[in-house]
């Protein structure tokens, strides 16, 4: 009996200490280190691969064109044919050096100079891909990218007044009515005290009486001083003096109609706004949760969501700037502050307001920083809808770079990110056509090329794996979700490309915005 119970005993304290290992922090850190493991070596494998871009690198060193069937061994070791030694030059059988022969085949042979440039100075387009790469790289690997769930550092009665502000044209009653109903929820759940909703729209909704709720109908007759449009103008509006009832030490929460915060994105604003080092902070969006609409356009957001825990986190934590942008949702932001920057920046600061306002603040020397815990909305209902959003981003953030009133060195990482955005269908015809027309290129080049490809491809992998639960889903049906995402990477990039295509041209000044369903239609929407 004693011996049975030490074996227990000893079975139990094992256990204990798998579990532990497998349980928060062990299980976060363990997930961390596999998804490092299979990002570093996707990036390997490509890596080791690029020289296939260009064929044999020692050609390209030797200018020589190497040709798969030739006969690799040395012309030395082969017999000596007597004719041929015969017909020799008789300086060269004396010991004096030939003459020099002919230059060696080059790749580029046979290609015309002035297509053989331009496609070699198509290759040199991932360079502009680079940097956000690179952040996105550090992002993911530098921080825990499955983190625990965040504590409280404080009471939430002693945290400062918060606003949770969403604007809303009003098209959409049902569905501003059910989210808001079930973020007020959430907010009792985590036992806040000091907020209110404040919902701000064109239109007139039938909202319950309620005391932690405030709406506000923007007048058809307003006008901000420098002629803000859309969204950029009701936000401005709920900073005119004789509308604003917030103080300056208050926060602001910017909120979608659809979106819909959780528990741990609400500790992460509590916790950010009772440390209040920073005027500013962002937090990670999800597109997968409960009901899913349109595979299609849920798989190719998983990017986004690889975006904002790879590149948007880094940029915050390390520099406390948003060197490449950022959202227009989950943005919290110090009233006094907000006050400062405006939402009043003309039409070219109307489209993507976001970045926009983004970029004035850290102009003027503002403070950014990450806020842990996500919150969920949903990714566009049909392709259309998918397509057009990218087009509106592509449009209002050509606004942002080429503004006046933004420097050069605050803007020039989001304008080399829009332009390898920009350039994205030529690049990937430059791509298609290195099989056709090789082109001798630095070494270095190809390696970059690999490291965005990896990095890019490893990214849609990422996103499915934060978006969906394994628990929910299933081993079987979470490799599917990672297959799906890969095999859309192509079509979503012809989407993105032809959204490219048609944002370029035309009018720059529109704001289209998503269809969207309460969550009682979802059933009948469309997949496409």
């Amino acid at each position: 009996m004693v011996l049975r119970m030490r074996i227990m005993g000893f079975l139990s304290t094992r256990l204990s200490f798998l579990s532990h290992a497998w349980s928060e922090p062990g299980l976060h850190t363990a997930k961390h280190a596999a998804h490092v493991s299979i990002f570093l070596t996707i990036i390997i494998i490509f890596t080791v691969s690029s020289t296939v871009l260009n064929g044999d690198t020692s050609s390209l060193k030797t200018g020589a064109l190497i040709r798969p069937n030739a006969d690799p061994q040395p012309l030395a070791d082969k017999d000596p044919d007597p004719k041929l030694d015969a017909a020799k030059d008789p300086q060269e059988k004396e010991g004096n050096p030939p003459p020099p022969p002919p230059p060696a085949s080059s790749v580029n042979d046979g290609i015309p100079r002035p297509l053989l440039l331009l496609l070699q100075l198509l290759r040199f387009l991932p360079i502009l891909a680079l940097p956000q790469s690179i952040f996105n790289f550090l992002g993911l690997t530098c921080f825990n990218a499955f983190p625990g769930r965040a504590k409280l550092k404080g009471s939430p009665l002693l945290a400062p007044f918060i606003c949770l502000r969403v604007v809303t044209r009003g098209d959409y009653p049902d569905l501003v009515k059910n989210n808001l109903a079930r973020n007020l929820d959430t907010c009792q759940r985590v036992s806040m005290e000091n907020y209110l909703f404040e919902i701000v729209t064109d239109k007139k909704i039938d909202l319950p009486e309620n005391k932690r709720v405030r709406q506000l109908v923007v007048p058809s007759s307003y006008r901000t001083k420098s002629g803000a449009l859309f969204k950029a103008r009701a936000l401005q509006y709920c900073l005119e003096e004789d509308v604003n009832v917030l103080s300056d030490a208050d926060w602001i929460v910017h909120l979608d109609e659809e979106t819909i915060v959780t528990e741990a994105a609400m500790r992460g604003i509590l916790n950010f706004v009772l440390d209040g080092k920073h005027q500013f902070g962002q937090g990670l969006i999800t597109y997968a949760n409960e009901s899913i609409q349109n595979w299609f356009t849920t798989l190719a957001d998983s990017f986004r969501v690889a975006d904002d825990m790879g590149k948007l986190r880094f940029q915050l934590k390390m520099f406390h700037k948003p060197l490449f942008g950022w959202k227009g949702s989950y943005v919290v932001t110090q009233v006094e502050a907000e006050r400062r920057v405006t939402f009043d920046h003309g039409p070219d600061g109307s489209v993507a307001e976001d970045n926009y306002f983004a970029m004035i603040a850290q102009r003027d020397g503002y403070s950014f920083d990450f806020i842990e815990g996500e919150m969920w909305e949903k990714s566009p209902f049909t392709i259309y809808d998918f397509l057009q959003q990218r087009k509106r981003w592509l449009q209002g953030l050509l606004l942002v770079v080429h503004s006046r009133h933004i420097p050069i060195r605050t803007k020039w990482l989001m304008s080399l990110s829009l332009y390898s955005w920009v350039t994205m269908p030529v690049a990937i015809a430059s791509v298609s056509l290195t099989a056709v027309y090789p082109v001798a290129v630095p070494v270095v080049i190809n390696y970059v090329a690999a490291f965005v490809g990896g990095v890019n491809i490893y990214m849609y992998i990422f996103g499915v794996i934060k978006s969906f639960r394994v628990d929910r889903l299933g081993w079987l049906r979470m490799l599917a979700c990672i297959a799906g995402a890969l095999v859309t990477m192509p079509f979503n990039m012809l989407v993105e490309n032809f959204a490219v295509l048609r944002g370029l041209y035309g009018d720059k000044h529109k704001f289209y915005v998503v269809k969207k369903l309460p969550v009682h239609d979802a059933a009948i929407v469309n997949i496409v």
